[in-house]
């Protein structure tokens, strides 16, 4: 027999490239929820429902009309009827009026007539037959019944609507972007797919990996040995078979392969039928026995025999019956270190996985961040990169009732019970939740919108917060944010345009008009329920200049137009909220856009268009996270082509 000699050892990119060049990865597949723990989602999730699906109480306390306690204070309290109670989990039964509350407990239903929440702190409960008490006088003692018959309540503060109350879709919202492809599921993915009622998910397959070891030599763990015959236990197919599901793949055990060159070769065809890669250990170095190079150079395609590192020399690369094919060398550490080195990357890419990082970074506080109470405080944090590649950290905190607080979050900072704060720039370390976690390739904040939806899609490892214009620009301006998202004409200082796109805003009504609404005029003039967003949603403004518009025309205040409009300081948080409350039922319009009208199969009274423009920080203008970015952007006409009243810009 000839020997197989090593010439042109192949630098490793060359090996790199060559790995790259195969096709590992298997097809999408679906799965249950419940095994959907570390898989890879193949595309983007959307909330069908809102979270909460209901307005509902975020202390213990009383239900009230916020209107009702106006002026209240210690000294002068709201004196309220209770009408009755509602605790969690049940319907209410019961209705606030005017002068009425209800007794709720957290996580109550808010009845209807309710806008607030006051804490059972700020309140006495006393008898209706008694007469006014001094404060303190009237608080009932614990052994006191609570039945809300002949008690009245008194309120010690002033209240504004939506006070101690969470929304419905406050946490998500229907129609919101909740997850998207390329997302890596841990407990917290899963926690907020669980409250969104998904019982399956589409996930990226993950690539089936052959292991086979070959020598004559070798012996399975729990076999019996034989040392005076040269004989080994095989360490090459546990090992390898242990990192290759490290790395995101299935693995699969075959038999020992001899050096014989017919069973080689029936092995590895057995493996290449019913595996996306076979990996072979052994039988790879230039010696007359080993004939595995000869099987793959005449049953496919032989890329690469021999790479220019140490440990690992002996590499092959190539294709087999269909499947990749690379062959490992025999020596456990050699072949552990090529697996790691070049193999590894090629599975996690297949299977849609991160590079790992260690458990704990090291980074820079992005922002100031107060903390006065006095106990240790593990500090939920994401972390960015900064145009220099610098890792920053920036607090994440929507509250302890968000489930998407720990999808943002990627870990904690322990904050001593000594600290009252971090300052900007001050170095802290990060508990990682998983040592798979790495910073958003780019991070941004602004306007919730159908079309940049789609947009982070086609953008690696993106992390956007939909939390309006006011609040992107904020956060783009303190430096936490790569980009922002924002209506309106203001550019925050230090920022560069990317691109943008226009949309039709209006009122979104339900289907056939039934009140035929006609513009922003019959908010005012007409008896119509409306629904509108929170302040700092770029669309809220939009309306605003629309009624001050009216205003202007009418030679009128617009403060007096605004309190003329029945709900206009009833305000939900993303795209779809005022609509998902208008087919409800609870408004008879809600301000929104035409392409969400169309999807949930409304009316819509058109108003006008606006802008929605893409910045930048000029400091990270070239950072490749917002380069990307800017090349989806690039397409936006394709984006946008088949949203109703979308417009490329």
């Amino acid at each position: 027999m000839s020997r197989k000699e090593f010439r042109d050892l192949a630098d490793p990119e060359a090996a790199r490239e060559a790995i790259a060049s195969l096709e590992l990865r298997p097809d999408d597949e679906t799965v249950p929820l419940r095994e959907a723990r570390g898989r890879v989602l193949a595309e983007r999730v959307d909330a069908e429902l809102d979270v909460p699906g209901f307005d509902r109480a975020s202390v213990d306390g009383y239900a009230v009309r916020a209107a009702d306690t106006f002026g209240a204070d210690e000294a002068e309290p709201a004196r309220l009827e209770l009408v009755g109670e509602v605790h969690a989990g049940v319907e209410p039964d019961v209705e606030v009026g005017d002068g009425e509350c209800a007794e709720v407990s957290t996580g109550a239903v808010l009845p209807p007539g309710a806008d607030a929440v006051v804490m059972v702190e700020r309140t006495d409960r006393v008898s209706r037959s008694d007469t006014e008490r001094s404060r303190g006088e009237g608080e009932r003692s614990e052994s006191e019944p609570r039945d809300a018959e002949g008690d009245d309540v008194l309120v010690r503060t002033s209240l504004a609507p939506g006070d101690r109350v969470m929304f419905a879709g406050a946490d998500v919202a229907a129609g919101e972007r909740a997850l998207g492809p390329g997302t890596v599921l841990t407990s917290r993915e899963i926690g907020l797919l669980s409250a969104l009622g998904v019982d399956e998910v589409p996930v990226r397959g993950r690539p089936t990996v052959g292991i086979i070891s070959t020598g004559d030599e070798l012996v399975r763990p729990g076999d019996p040995l034989n040392s005076d015959a040269g004989e080994i236990y095989d360490v090459n197919s546990y090992t390898t078979a242990t990192a290759v599901e490290e790395a995101g793949g299935e693995a699969r055990l075959y038999p020992h392969a001899g050096d014989d060159y017919d069973a080689m070769e029936s092995v590895l065809r057995e493996a290449a039928a019913e595996c996306d890669l076979v990996l072979s250990s052994g039988s790879t170095s230039a010696s007359a026995v080993d004939v595995i190079y000869r099987v793959v150079e005449e049953s496919g395609e032989l890329l690469l025999h021999g790479v220019a590192v140490k440990p690992g020399k002996p590499m092959l690369v190539g294709r087999l019956a269909g499947s990749a094919y690379v062959g490992l060398p025999g020596y456990p550490v050699s072949a552990l270190t090529i697996f790691r080195t070049f193999v590894a990357p090629a599975i996690r890419e297949a299977a849609g996985l991160p590079e790992p990082q260690t458990a704990t970074v090291e980074g820079s506080m992005a922002v100031r961040e107060r903390y006065e109470e006095g106990r240790l405080r593990y500090m939920p944090v994401g972390l960015v990169t900064d145009g220099d590649g610098e890792t920053l950290v920036y607090p994440v905190d929507k509250g302890s009732g968000a489930t998407t607080s720990l999808v943002e979050a990627d870990g904690v900072v322990a904050v001593p019970p000594d600290v009252e704060y971090l300052d900007a720039d001050e170095r802290v370390e990060v508990q990682l939740f998983s040592p798979d976690v790495r910073p958003p390739a780019v991070f941004g904040a602004g306007e919730d919108d159908p079309a940049l939806s789609r947009l982070l899609d086609r953008v690696e490892r993106p992390r956007y917060l939909g939390v309006g214009s006011r609040q992107g620009a904020r956060r783009l301006r303190d430096g936490v944010t790569d980009v922002a998202v924002l209506t309106g004409e203001a550019d925050p200082d230090g920022a560069v345009e990317l691109g943008g796109w226009s949309r039709e805003w209006g009122l979104l009504v339900p289907e056939g008009n039934p009140k035929g609404v006609e513009g922003v005029a019959d908010l005012v003039d007409r008896e119509v329920r409306f629904v509108n967003r929170t302040t700092d949603s770029g669309l809220r403004t939009t309306l605003g200049n629309a009624v001050a518009d009216l205003a202007d025309e009418r030679g009128v205040d617009r403060h007096s137009l605004v309190e003329g409009i029945d709900g206009f300081e009833f305000a939900v948080r993303a795209h779809e909220s005022p609509a998902r409350k208008v087919l409800a039922g609870a408004a008879d319009a809600g301000l929104g856009l035409r392409a969400t009208a169309e999807s949930l199969g409304m009316g819509f009274v058109a108003c006008g268009e606006e802008s929605v423009r893409v910045v930048a920080s000029e400091a990270r203008r070239e950072k490749p996270g917002v380069r990307d970015f800017e090349t989806a952007l690039a397409s936006v006409e394709d984006v946008v082509a088949d949203l109703p009243g979308y417009r490329a810009e």
